[in-house]
Parts: structure tokens; sequence; C-alpha cells
């Protein structure tokens, strides 16, 4: 079914707009929570939130394209339930590394003020995955928005783990120096 009769349920508050996004976008939330959540029940946990998130939000909103509304709200709702996890116990995994690279650009403290630069923040961050080549700005995607680990990363573009490392830590530096360069505290 297109995206746009599927808003079209949910605008016309339609209970078959949730199977035909389960159908069409399931996995792909899914997928954005697994890799973030590492535990299939609190991946599915908020996928169903996701759907929820997107009955209460539509009608007034309308998404431009609902792949990324859908994944920015199942994002959101894993880095949160990550973070609830995180504080009942200490664990391992792809999520705290992920977090731990992009801390070395962007600092993770939340100050009135920093909360009053985030718009300018973002982008900075966008021109800056803008400026990239296609394949490299991929790559980032993948695994500072989808959290996909290095070797699914590797597997993906036909690339040695060590190579997308090596990739990703210079792509982070140019971030940091991008960063630097137009004023933002790192």
């Amino acid at each position: 079914m297109e995206d746009s009769r599927i808003v079209d349920l949910y605008w016309a508050r339609d209970e078959q707009a949730i199977p035909a996004t389960v159908e069409k976008y399931g996995s792909y939330c899914t997928s954005i929570a697994g890799n973030i959540l590492e535990s299939r029940e609190d991946a599915e946990e908020c996928v169903n939130d996701t759907w929820l998130r997107a009955w209460n939000a539509m009608p007034p909103h309308r998404p431009g394209i609902l792949s990324t509304f859908l994944g920015k709200i199942t994002r959101n709702l894993s880095l949160n339930r990550y973070e609830k996890n995180r504080a009942d116990k200490r664990g391992g995994g792809e999520t705290p590394l992920v977090l731990d690279e992009l801390a070395e650009c962007v600092s993770g403290t939340d100050s009135t003020e920093q909360a009053a630069d985030r718009r300018e923040l973002v982008r900075a961050i966008n021109a800056f995955l803008a400026s990239l080549p296609p394949k490299k700005r991929r790559i980032f995607v993948c695994r500072y928005w989808y959290f996909d680990s290095v070797s699914a990363i590797a597997g993906r573009y036909g690339m040695t783990e060590t190579h997308v490392s090596v990739t990703l830590h210079r792509l982070r530096t140019q971030l940091r120096d991008y960063l630097t360069e137009r004023d933002f505290d790192i």
C-alpha cells in the first residue's frame, strides 16, 4: 500500500492503518529498535509503542515521509528504553559503543543554553552529512542513526571491518573539526 494511502487511513481514524503500517514498516522499525536495545522483547514493545504514537500523532501531523516519521519515533522510544534499562543495570553491547564514539564529537551535557543551540547543531550536522560522498554518508548514518554493527556495515558495503572502523573514525574526526570550526562546544 502506498504511504499516502496509509496516512489517509490514519487521518480517517481507520483501524486498518495499523496493520498496513505493520506490514510495510514492521521489519524496518524492528531492525532499528533491535539494533539499539539488543533485546527482542524490548524491541517489540518499542515497535508496538511506535504504532500507538503514530496513531496519536496523525492527525494533526501529516508526515511527508512515513518511513522517516516512523523510524524517528522508533529510534526515540528505543533510546529512551535503553536509558531506562541502563539505569537499571549496566550492560555491554553495540549501543554504548556507538554513543561513546559520538561523544568525542558532540557534548552530552544539556544546559538551557545548549538546548537553544540544538537547532543550529542539527543544521550543522546535516550540512556536514550533505558534504560527504554518498557511500560515506550511508556508512555514517547506518552506524549512528540505525546503530548497525561494524560487521553488518562491512557486509552491506563489501568492506572489511577494519576499513569500516577506520572510515568511521575519520568521519568522526572530520565532524569534530567541522563543528569546532563553527564554534560549537565539543
